[in-house]
């Protein structure tokens, strides 16, 4: 469970986030909506811990952030950024092994998304070559590799065709019905293509 409470953060004068407030329970796909500046990614950067709030409270399960709870954590970043000239199955095992994850199971797990998103046969391809869809889909895979309990995606939808769009609303929509608290934010014109998520 994700617990935001009366949160704060300001930039000098400039508020970013004022007394926000929300709680996402197990299973749960909650998404934040809002325009560019609206303080959506310094919202998961506070949650995350990478930025602390000025006033409030975050809680995942009860308990502050720490780092032993981070592995327990996955995110995909709205600045976007892989290793140009590593292969692609080796930058997202070795991602993986950061959050200490069993090696077997990441491998096997890999080659289960990858067949997923159609994406079998650039394994072992490196980033470069990869279309920005492309691109997306392998970085949503790194957040998600270690098999998190929690998800943080910040803009995960943006640049993508529809298409790869269906494939990623599908594939968070079954990472909800694991049980996975999903966390997720989108401008207010959403790429989905007018679908809601749950």
């Amino acid at each position: 469970m994700i617990e935001v409470r009366s949160i704060c953060k300001n930039f000098g004068e400039v508020r970013a986030v004022r007394d926000l407030s929300f709680a996402a329970e197990r299973g749960e796909i909650f998404g934040i909506l809002g325009p560019n500046g609206a303080g959506k990614s310094t919202t998961i950067k506070m949650i995350l811990n990478i930025l602390a709030p000025d006033s409030g409270s975050i809680l995942l399960n009860g308990t502050h952030l720490g780092e032993k709870e981070k592995n327990n954590i996955g995110y995909l970043p709205e600045e976007r950024g892989l290793y140009r000239k590593v292969k692609i199955n080796e930058i997202l095992l070795y991602l993986a092994s950061l959050k200490n994850a069993n090696p077997r199971r990441s491998e096997k797990r890999l080659d289960e998304w990858l067949d997923r998103f159609d994406l079998a046969q650039w394994k072992k391809r490196t980033p470069e070559t990869l279309s920005w869809g492309m691109a997306q889909k392998i970085q949503f895979i790194a957040s998600i590799l270690h098999n998190p309990e929690f998800l943080f995606l910040d803009e995960p939808f943006s640049g993508l065709d529809p298409i790869s769009t269906d494939m990623l609303r599908e594939a968070i929509l079954d990472l909800g019905k694991e049980g996975k608290t999903i966390l997720y934010m989108d401008s207010l014109k959403s790429s989905t293509g007018g679908k809601s998520l749950p």
